[in-house]
């Protein structure tokens, strides 16, 4: 786990960018792809803690540790919740991507219980085996980072920032390409609240801010011919409106 120490404007003021830290994959390791994968991560004992920590979202990403060089391919997890545990399980298609020496790491994106959000990312690992191939800016960052490198991006911590007056939501989850729910389930747990019988304080939360889509989509044209006009009633029907 990384963290790092950025000077404030007043003398001898610093912040403590770190929260969660993955245990696993660990650095450097090879996993075959188109299974499941275990993911673990422990607090890393700086502020903040993860029990200041709501909920959470987790993804793949391949490519370098600028936010241009990378993509965000899949979500392993939408809506995760810390109470749940430190560990999560998941699948990862073979077809995604391409296989590189250390080019894939996780980044979770946490919000915080009293509002901001913080992003961590683990250590660069292998996926072996898969069958896709990676976009030409994640090549063209793997070829510039070298494959020995085994860290991922820094730390993005906001947590603490306008807390008082702003709060934050994690991403919207993508819609699936199938339909699998045989029932539906709520996403979040429902809020508790209380019904005011007098006049309420002025409210001290100015804004919501929902974290930004960063899927990537994929579109193409529709080669297939057009059907021919109807010929039978319904073309003595649609003659009707020619004037």
């Amino acid at each position: 786990m990384r963290f790092s120490l950025l000077a404030g404007l007043a003398a001898f003021t610093t912040v403590a960018f770190a929260d969660v830290q993955f245990v696993a994959p660990a650095a450097g390791a090879a996993i075959p792809g188109g299974g499941s994968i275990t993911i673990t991560w422990k607090d890393s004992g700086i502020a903040p803690p993860i029990s200041q920590l709501a909920n959470y979202q987790l993804f793949l990403c391949a490519g370098g540790n600028d936010p241009a060089g990378y993509d965000q391919l899949i979500t392993l997890v939408p809506t995760g919740q810390f109470a749940n545990g430190l560990t999560s399980r998941a699948t990862i298609p073979a077809s995604i991507a391409g296989s590189a020496q250390n080019a894939y790491f996780l980044k979770m994106i946490s919000v915080a219980t009293k509002g901001g959000q913080v992003i961590n990312y683990s250590n660069r690992f292998s996926l072996t085996g898969m069958t896709g191939v990676f976009s030409a800016k994640v090549q063209t960052a793997l070829v510039q980072l070298g494959t020995g490198v085994t860290a991922g991006p820094p730390t993005e911590n906001n947590v603490g920032n306008n807390a008082g007056l702003t709060r934050y939501a994690p991403m919207q989850p993508v819609p699936p390409t199938k339909i699998t729910a045989k029932s539906p389930t709520p996403l979040y747990p429902t809020s508790a609240y209380v019904i005011a019988t007098t006049w309420l304080p002025i409210p001290t939360i100015v804004k919501t801010v929902t974290a930004s889509q960063t899927f990537n989509v994929k579109s193409m044209e529709n080669t297939a011919a057009p059907a021919a006009m109807p010929s039978n009633d319904m073309a003595k029907f649609l003659a009707r409106w020619k004037d």
